[in-house]
């Protein structure tokens, strides 16, 4: 399954949208942009939008799993944004891996979304 990963950083937010089946090389392409942004402005906020997305590999798994136990306090906000019942049940199973404030909307709210990571 083809999966893509698109990736816009605008100062403490960061916007992923991930289509197909995230794998341990996707991981490798946006791992170094989160880090350079924790580097560059502190605590990010994160859009994680899914559409058509199938989760991710085993490898893919590891490589989340690293990377939010380095980060555990360094994503405040986390607005996860799908098409599915267990797209949702996504933003529960992440709350003990993060400090973060983790929002689940639905595909058609995703200018709520936004709206909730620009709050204070």
């Amino acid at each position: 399954m083809e999966n893509t990963l698109d990736i816009v950083e605008v100062g403490k937010l960061v916007h992923v949208k991930a289509t197909g089946k995230l794998t341990k090389e996707s991981y490798e392409t946006f791992v170094p942009v989160l880090e350079q942004q924790i580097a560059e402005f502190g605590k990010l906020r994160v859009l994680f939008e899914m559409h058509d997305f199938h989760g991710w590999t085993m490898s893919a798994m590891w490589e989340d799993m690293k990377f939010d136990y380095k980060h555990f306090k360094d994503i405040e906000r986390l607005a996860i944004v799908g098409e599915s019942k267990w797209q949702e049940g996504m933003a529960t199973f992440c709350k003990p891996f993060t400090a973060a404030k983790i929002e689940y909307f639905d595909h058609t709210k995703l200018e709520e979304a936004k709206a909730w990571l620009a709050e204070d």
